[in-house]
């Protein structure tokens, strides 16, 4: 029987025999005993192994590098030192793979600059161990949630021949030689490429999102995006992965209500499910973590009209590095004020001026602004983007003119609006920034297993 150390520990009962392998963490020899601290992912502390030098092959385990594989059985008994609550006194010691010297990870603190470089090693560490338990049990938080409000979950294209947003950042798919490209009057003639067509990896699944939720009304997608955009700040990444619920019949007070539920929902559950993590986190990454997720779980988000939000900020006696001013999008340092001083609180941000927001976005009355929002938290700022989405198709049609993407490009999309269009809304929560809100971690490259940004895909 395969056993975890974590299940192990909160089952213990004195004199309990059990058996299970996991990794070393350390090894010291005292007063004649071998003490080794062995850990199997499952938890942040691991357990402590006592070896009695009767043990048959003690002078080898006694030699044991950091990073072996053992297989260890023997009985739990109250450990005598703070700390810990049980000790696995070892009857048998089976070295399944052994680790020489030249293993990095000794018993050093590491900078997570170089513990990037060797991302393959990394999960081995507290700190990584628990981002990587908390990034899987969020992802099956987030499934839970939709299921529990009965949204379809949709698994929308990864190769597409949209550009979603129009900024023109994908990364191109085909199979043409690059040393012999078919061009016409010099250009590329995508006709004889595999799809016979221009394709990249997609930006977002929202647009193929909102066909199904015309059909189904409440649905989500939840995968791999990617992002062709040359950027080197700590929270982009090329490659990541992208939470977009759509619900048909909705409008932006709809929307932002369903973001509201969520990261409530989602701060929840991982001070309740994650408990051990997030006290770790709390600890060694950033102090006050608990407080701060608490608070959102617990709070009222307020509503702010963009036009307000840039009229306080105006009035305000901040010193900003970047200008306020109606018809500018909002950066960082204005989105953390409003939340942090001006509402104290986690705080949508709606109806922002159309010039700065996508084609998509359903027109206000008012001819200068869109029906969208943004969701600001306490530290990072922005952590949700949403809009309600034009489902009139004169206007979309006038507004993908005035922005010149070309209609034949989205003709499929432009169908849904012909035939039983209706007032729908969604928004979209990247997932890594998601973990590094809820753990405290300050770089996206840190909150997912191998990271891929410019320059960067070695493994």
């Amino acid at each position: 029987m395969r056993s975890r150390i974590k299940d192990i520990l909160e089952q213990g009962a004195a004199s309990a025999p059990c058996s299970f392998s996991g990794w070393v963490r350390s090894v010291r020899v005292m007063k004649g005993l071998c003490f080794i601290v062995l850990n199997d992912g499952s938890d942040v502390n691991g357990i402590q192994i006592v070896v009695d030098p009767s043990l048959h092959n003690f002078v080898r385990i006694s030699h044991l590098g950091t990073g072996s594989a053992l297989t260890v059985t023997g009985i739990l008994v109250a450990s005598p030192a703070s700390g810990q609550k049980w000790e696995l006194s070892a009857q048998k010691i089976e070295i399944v793979g052994n680790a020489d010297d030249s293993y990095p990870l000794q018993k050093k603190r590491h900078s997570f600059e170089y513990l990037r470089t060797i991302a393959h090693l990394r999960p081995r560490t507290n700190t990584f161990g628990a981002v990587f338990r908390l990034r899987s049990k969020l992802a099956q938080a987030v499934h839970r949630f939709f299921s529990e409000q009965n949204f379809l979950y949709v698994h929308t294209p990864i190769i597409t021949s949209s550009d979603c947003e129009g900024a023109g950042e994908l990364f191109r798919v085909t199979t043409l030689d690059p040393s012999n490209h078919p061009l016409i009057n010099g250009v590329p003639d995508y006709s004889q490429d595999f799809f016979a067509q221009k394709t990249g990896l997609t930006v977002s699944g929202q647009l193929e999102g909102e066909l199904f939720a015309l059909a189904f009304r409440d649905i989500y997608t939840f995968g791999p995006t990617f992002r062709a955009e040359n950027s080197n700040t700590a929270r982009h990444a090329s490659e990541f992965w992208m939470i977009e619920p759509e619900m048909a019949f909705a409008d932006l007070s709809d929307d932002a209500d369903l973001a509201e539920k969520f990261i409530k929902y989602l701060c929840r559950f991982a001070l309740e499910e994650c408990s051990e993590d997030m006290a770790f986190f709390d600890k060694h990454i950033e102090n006050g973590l608990i407080e701060r997720i608490t608070g959102v779980a617990e709070a009222d988000f307020a509503r702010m009209e963009y036009t307000e939000a840039i009229d306080r900020l105006e009035r305000s006696s901040a010193s900003f590095s970047y200008p306020v001013k109606w018809g500018l999008d909002l950066q960082t340092e204005h989105e953390r004020y409003i939340t942090e001083k001006i509402v104290g609180g986690p705080t949508f941000i709606i109806n922002y001026p159309k010039e700065i927001k996508a084609f998509y976005m359903r027109q206000n009355n008012d001819g200068r602004t869109v029906a969208a929002m943004d969701l600001l938290v306490p530290k990072v700022g922005e952590i949700i983007g949403g809009s309600q989405r034009e489902e009139r198709l004169d206007l979309l049609e006038s507004r993908m003119t005035e922005m010149k993407i070309a209609d034949e490009s989205l003709w499929w999309y432009l169908d849904s609006r012909r035939w039983g269009s209706s007032p729908h809304a969604g928004f979209g929560l990247g997932f890594e920034r998601l973990v590094m809100y809820l753990s405290g971690m300050e770089n996206i490259r840190d909150v997912i297993p191998f990271p891929r940004t410019p320059r960067h895909c070695e493994f």
